[in-house]
């Protein structure tokens, strides 16, 4: 399938930066629909909700299942800025989605492909199809720019 994933990557960018103004490690998301329509975006918000469960991908699912009416997302495509983590790689098997396409590999918690392969178990009934590597250079710049500016203020 030849699909170009970069504007729907720009705009997880754009979350991404939205979550580190909130103060969260910035990871954005988006889901398009089948037809490549945003359905569905989603940042990191644990630190402003205070919720465990608020990573940038399962807000993304959520908002794409609440606007297509349905938690089967047959057909759809997650885009985030860095590689899911277990709970994530887990959202995307259960919500059915087609296929994840991540910017930077995670190498201490990644789950599609880094430390596990959660997606690509066999022993899994759905397996969505993995592209990753969109736009990685600027994905990871945002993460070190913002653990850099972390560390900076807590010196």
């Amino acid at each position: 399938m030849s699909h170009d994933y970069e504007p729907a990557m720009r705009i997880a960018l754009d979350y991404a930066q939205t979550a580190a103004e909130h103060g969260d490690v910035p990871v954005g998301a988006v889901v398009l629909d089948p037809a490549g329509q945003v359905i569905g975006v989603g940042y990191n918000d644990r630190e402003a909700s205070h919720n465990p469960l608020g990573h940038a991908e399962v807000v993304a699912l959520a908002a794409a299942a609440r606007a297509a009416q349905s938690w089967r997302l047959d057909g759809c495509t997650l885009v985030v800025t860095l590689e899911p983590c277990t709970m994530c790689a887990g959202a995307a098997v259960q919500s059915r989605i087609a296929r994840v396409v991540f910017g930077a590999f995670d190498e201490k918690a990644g789950a599609v492909g880094s430390l596990w392969d959660v997606v690509r178990d066999r022993r899994l009934p759905h397996r969505p199809e993995v592209i990753s590597g969109i736009l990685a250079t600027e994905c990871a710049q945002i993460l070190s720019d913002f653990f850099a500016s972390a560390r900076n203020i807590a010196t």
